[in-house]
């Protein structure tokens, strides 16, 4: 992928303020490509965009194609005529500073299901349109999405594989059974997914008339509990009854001692092989309709992946796996071309996963938070850096640039760290977030990106995800008018100063 020198923000849309319990793609999102625009910037890179399960982690959806419905904005179904002003007040009090996933999803629940209901009642002719339309060009993933969605309701929301055995392993009796008695709320998920992406189109044609552009994210693995395994249980690498046979994760590392479990079945790349990889095929030029680039999430795996037994408890005992990545973006280059992508590189990197990304021209990260160990030849550290890579202060499995200066210091471990990192930019205690930003934006790296923690300073308070934990993640928001006017010139500034400005 050519790249040209630009800059962008981490923020996903579950952080952006307002009054339901959980940042949506209304008003604020549209004011947010405002605020990028005015700073120069050209990327809004966003963690993926599927229905949250488990743990409410963007990187363990109920499905690879589906949109988070709790994105929905209530504002813009009023806007429509979808709920009336009653339907679209009557929300609780929430946290402005904290997603509630769970009251969200229970408010929201109630609000979706009076927009379908209002839709399903007559009129909408333009709207029905529409919708017939997106239903059949999505079919082919949206018609078991919605049955695994209403399936999963039926049966008291456990997951696909604890359903009666004809529906968990698909025998058509019983799928042609469940579509019959679930069709009203079959209706209601597709219905669900159409406003979902009708609103984020709306959003991305906005972006593009501001000259911002997305940078959208592909986890490597798909949850367990999803329409994908319980659909394509074949190009999976599971026990008889459903069960995964190993699992993912990585080994003992930066962020844990015992490895990160992360818990997702191993695709059977023989099967998917052997099929062409049309999943895959599929899956990325899906994405490619929501997002201008992709950021593929551990690389890694694709060269060779991390295989835990799936009965393990940690990611301790596992062995490397071959995974045949040069056969799979072989055959999506072929069937799709020059695919735009960003390559997450960073943990354990061989010589011959620093081979694959190359041949196809994906660039890698730099990370500039972890080039502070003391090794001038880091490749974390500016000085360091290649133009053909995309360069971030931090990520969102990170600590905020200030949460990180600042445990740094107190600790007797990595005191050294935040020392260095003074010493290494010039930089002050009381805006090391700029520092480190400034480290970035100057350096030679063509895509420059910071978390919009980093640009407000905030701290430990406002990071997104520690790994290898299960609970408190995801959950941080921005107040109402915190990115304020001077962030934005100065955020504006610098970019213009090293040449990044869109």
């Amino acid at each position: 992928m050519d790249l040209r020198r630009a800059s962008g923000i981490l923020f996903h849309p579950t952080s952006l303020p307002g009054p339901f319990g959980i940042g949506d793609l209304g008003p604020e999102a549209f004011k947010f490509v405002d605020a990028l625009a005015a700073a120069g910037q050209t990327y809004w890179q966003v963690l993926p965009l599927g229905p949250t399960g488990w743990g409410d982690s963007p990187y363990q959806c109920y499905s690879a194609f589906a949109g988070n419905t709790l994105l929905i904005s209530p504002e813009k179904l009023f806007d429509d005529g979808l709920i009336d002003s009653e339907v679209r007040d009557s929300h609780p009090k929430f946290d402005p500073a904290s997603v509630d996933y769970g009251a969200a999803s229970d408010w929201k629940g109630t609000v979706l299901a009076a927009a379908a209901a209002k839709f399903a009642s007559g009129g909408f002719e333009e709207l029905r349109a529409e919708f017939d339309t997106f239903c059949r060009e999505n079919a082919f993933w949206l018609d078991d999405y919605a049955l695994y969605r209403a399936s999963r309701a039926a049966h008291g929301d456990k997951p696909w594989y604890e359903w009666p055995e004809d529906l968990r392993f698909r025998r058509p009796n019983a799928l042609n059974a469940a579509r019959g008695i679930l069709s009203a709320e079959i209706a209601a998920q597709k219905f669900y997914q159409f406003l979902f992406f009708r609103q984020w189109a709306e959003l991305k044609e906005y972006a593009a008339e501001k000259r911002v552009k997305f940078i959208g994210d592909i986890p490597i693995f798909v949850a367990l509990d999803s329409s994908d395994v319980w659909c394509n249980q074949r190009e999976f690498k599971l026990n008889a009854d459903g069960s995964p046979k190993v699992v993912s994760g990585v080994p003992p590392d930066f962020f844990s001692s015992t490895g990160q479990l992360w818990g997702n079945p191993i695709y059977d790349w023989d099967a998917m092989l052997a099929d062409g990889f049309s999943w895959w095929i599929a899956r990325v030029a899906w994405t490619l309709k929501a997002v201008d680039i992709v950021r593929i999430d551990h690389f890694r795996g694709f060269e060779a992946c991390w295989e835990v037994p799936g009965e393990n408890k940690t990611a301790e005992h596992g062995e490397w796996v071959k995974a045949p990545g040069d056969e799979l973006f072989s055959a999506i280059q072929r069937s799709l071309g020059p695919v735009p992508m960003i390559a997450e590189d960073l943990g354990f990197i061989t010589p011959e996963v620093l081979l694959l990304r190359d041949k196809f021209r994906i660039p890698g990260m730099r990370v500039l938070q972890f080039g502070f160990g003391g090794d001038p030849n880091d490749d974390h550290l500016p000085h360091r850096y290649i133009r053909h890579c995309v360069a971030y202060t931090g990520t969102h499995d990170n600590d905020t640039a200030v949460g990180w200066f600042t445990s740094s210091r107190k600790a007797k471990t990595s005191s050294a760290q935040a020392a260095l990192a003074l010493k290494y930019l010039n930089g002050r205690p009381r805006s090391i977030n700029w520092d480190l930003i400034r480290g970035v934006w100057s350096s030679v790296a063509d895509i420059a990106i910071a978390p919009l923690q980093d640009v407000l300073g905030l701290g430990t308070e406002a990071r997104m995800n520690l790994p290898a934990t299960t609970g408190g993640n995801w959950t941080w928001r921005l107040r109402e008018e915190e990115f304020r006017k001077e962030h934005v010139e100065r955020l504006g500034e610098m970019t213009r100063t090293y040449g990044r400005a869109s």
